[in-house]
Order: C-alpha cells, then sequence, then structure tokens
C-alpha cells in the first residue's frame, strides 16, 4: 500500500504520459506546472529557500538547496500546514529581513486578497539579488471559493512584480496550446460529476476525463500553439539591488517572538475576515 500511495502522490502533481494521462483529471495542467519547474530549479542551487503556501511541498525534491522552509497561512482549511514550519497570520512573514536566498511561491498569488503586500513581504525576506520561482494561473476556474481572488495577465504579474523591487528573468507560459482547452474540459467534467453519486458515477467521470486527456493530447500534437491563450504563468525574477529593504517591507520585527514563529502559532492576535484571507497553496486538489 505504501508503494501505490508514492506512485499516486508522484503521479499527483508529476503525471506520466501514461498513468497520468488516464488517471489524472488535472493532468495537463500538472504537467506543465511540473516541467516549468524542474527545468528553472536546476539553475537554483545553494543557501535558503522559502516555499510560501508549501502545501505538501511537492517540489521540494528538485532544489538542492542547504535550507528548505515551509511557510503556511495559519487559518489553512485543507489540512496543508502539518508540512510546514512556520505559519503567519496573512500579513507579515514571521522571519528578519534578507534571511532567504531563494522563495517559491507556486499557485498561491490568485488566493491573495492583498498582494501588494504580499509581494512586499517576499522581497523583505529575500535577499539583494535573491531569486523568485512564481507560478500564477491566468485561466482556471474558481476554486477553494471564496478564497479566490484574482487571474493574471502575462503583462499584469510582470508590472506587479516590477513595482515591488524585482526583475523578470525569464517568463513561461505554461501549456500556451490546444492542452489549455482540453484541461478545462477535462476539469469542468471532473468538478461537476465527481462530488455526487456513487461510485459508478465516479467511474464513468474518470473514463470521460482519460477520454478527454488522450483527445486533448492528440490535438495539441497536431493543432498549432496560442500564445494568447494559457493556463499559467511561470516567472523567475530577481530582487533588484537598486530596492533598499525600506522599500520593499517594514521594518526588522520589534520582538524576537515576531521572528521565528514555530507551527501552531499566530504571528498576531486575530484579523478580520477580509484579512483573514492570506496566501495559500494554490488549489492541490484542483490544480
Amino acid at each position: 500500500m505504501s508503494r501505490l500511495r508514492e506512485i499516486l502522490d508522484r503521479e499527483a502533481f508529476n503525471p506520466s504520459p501514461l498513468i497520468g494521462l488516464l488517471l489524472n483529471p488535472f493532468y495537463f495542467a500538472r504537467r506543465g506546472l511540473f516541467r516549468n519547474v524542474e527545468n528553472i530549479s536546476r539553475g537554483i542551487c545553494g543557501g535558503a529557500l522559502l516555499d510560501v503556501g508549501c502545501g505538501s511541498k511537492p517540489y521540494k525534491h528538485l532544489f538542492v538547496v542547504d535550507r528548505y522552509d515551509g511557510l503556511e497561512y495559519v487559518g489553512d482549511r485543507l489540512g496543508r500546514k502539518e508540512h510546514a514550519e512556520y505559519v503567519y497570520d496573512g500579513h507579515r512573514f514571521p522571519f528578519q529581513n534578507a534571511e532567504y536566498d531563494h522563495v517559491l511561491c507556486n499557485q498561491v498569488l490568485e488566493h491573495v486578497f492583498n498582494p501588494d503586500e504580499f509581494l512586499q513581504e517576499i522581497a523583505r525576506v529575500l535577499k539583494p539579488n535573491g531569486e523568485l520561482l512564481l507560478t500564477v494561473p491566468f485561466v482556471w476556474d474558481e476554486h477553494e471559493q471564496p478564497i479566490d481572488c484574482a487571474r493574471y495577465t502575462s503583462f499584469g504579474i510582470r508590472d506587479i512584480l516590477s513595482r515591488h523591487g524585482f526583475e523578470v528573468v525569464e517568463f513561461r507560459k505554461s501549456c500556451a496550446d490546444f492542452s489549455a482547452i482540453a484541461q478545462m474540459a477535462s476539469a469542468y467534467f471532473y468538478k461537476k460529476c465527481i462530488g455526487s453519486g456513487g461510485a459508478w458515477r465516479k467511474i464513468i467521470t474518470g473514463l470521460i476525463c482519460a477520454v478527454m486527456n488522450i483527445i486533448g493530447a492528440v490535438l495539441t500534437f497536431v493543432l498549432p500553439a496560442n500564445e494568447d491563450l494559457y493556463l499559467d504563468n511561470v516567472v523567475f525574477a530577481r530582487r533588484r539591488v537598486d530596492v533598499a529593504s525600506d522599500c520593499v517591507g517594514a521594518d526588522e520585527p520589534e520582538h524576537e517572538d515576531d521572528v521565528q514563529a514555530p507551527m501552531g502559532r499566530c504571528i498576531s492576535n486575530g484579523c478580520s475576515n477580509r484579512e483573514k484571507i492570506a496566501s495559500r497553496h494554490g488549489d492541490k486538489s484542483m490544480k
């Protein structure tokens, strides 16, 4: 059973052209993200890395670093905090200025209702010339409602990163071809059918998704790409050295307790409902 669990976990985020194509209703999105993150991760090594909205840390094994820390929102509802070394209140990260060499933020920004404050915190904890690997959807359905805030075009994500002291080094569009359409169709059937009905309905839904994946794979191979319609933005950026720390974040924490917040502790004593809508890992059950 442990071996089967291992295979299923791998196929969830790194679906293979055989098993994943037949079993994963999010085959195109997950495969596209994994391949892009894997490729960019080869240039990220050494130092300390912070995985913001880490979830189950599905990409941890791709990074050869000296320190890998996971950060989750203290109010996470999906049980993903168990993999995080730190939690935060949706406003301030529990770290000193310039503590990390790299930040990974995968499918999180669309869930952030305070993106300026969020990116300011990422810039604050990064060292000058520190590296950010960010993925965020351009096309996807609403998920984890009501904690779903935005979708970003390639121009929008470049602009907001620039305003917070980042220089985009590499930009990729994941699934910029017919696979984007095939993925949305497969996700539609999964979302509308899998959650209701008995076992037979789930089996039929799985078969429909498998057929959609196969047809999508064939048409993706045959039809031309379309750079204007894609699923996800994949961005590799660096914090500019000409941006002073007082421009990218607040002053150093006043108390030692604000710096190292172990699992289970909130950095602030309460937030409004809007303030509690914070960065978390993108919907790992959906994308």
